[in-house]
């Protein structure tokens, strides 16, 4: 059993932690350019309280 602290006050953990999936990010910049691109081309009209906004 661990012995954790929090508070200043020490516990005992009753359980052990559970074992996690490691996940590896990537970064596809093709991805996100083609999205950033598409994103800008086309322009919502955004309403908020009977006034339009463009983005």
């Amino acid at each position: 059993m661990t012995t954790l602290l929090y508070r200043g006050q020490q516990y005992a953990q009753h359980k052990e932690a559970a074992p996690k999936q490691l996940v590896e990010l990537t970064y596809r910049r093709s991805v996100y350019a083609n999205n950033s691109q598409q994103a800008t081309q086309s322009h919502p009209v955004l309403t908020y309280r009977g006034h339009e906004y463009q983005k």
